[in-house]
């Protein structure tokens, strides 16, 4: 009599191959990255204050004074996250009132030519 031989079933279930893992999209894990100095430009001016409103339909940002004196005629660079503007003030008012010059601690409505953002940092700089 011929006896078979029966492979247990552990024995006949093949190995199905490993699948290739997803690669990243250039991406160096979060431990590879560098930590060298920052490479944040500051503005070589003098901080003056910050934006504490914008609006679009005049495009006029509301400047709060923290320091020093905003005047007709100064070179401002308004600084922020997504904001890179640098121009001229040709119009400033306070309570529609034309004025010439916003001290320390009051807020003024500057025109402005393109959008800037709530918090973004006011510096004066030479022309």
């Amino acid at each position: 009599m011929g006896a078979k031989k029966v492979k247990s079933k552990k024995a006949a279930k093949k190995k199905a191959p490993a699948k290739p893992k997803a690669k990243t999209k250039g991406r160096k894990p979060a431990s590879a990255k560098k930590k060298g100095p920052s490479k944040k430009k500051t503005p070589a001016g003098d901080q003056l204050g910050e934006v504490v409103a914008f609006f679009r339909i005049p495009v006029v940002a509301v400047i709060k004074v923290k320091q020093g004196s905003l005047k007709t005629g100064d070179h401002l660079w308004i600084k922020g996250h997504t904001t890179d503007l640098k121009q001229t003030i040709h119009s400033m008012q306070i309570n529609h009132q034309p004025i010439q010059e916003a001290r320390k601690g009051q807020e003024a409505g500057v025109k402005v030519s393109s959008r800037v953002r709530r918090g973004d940092r006011v510096y004066r700089i030479s022309p």
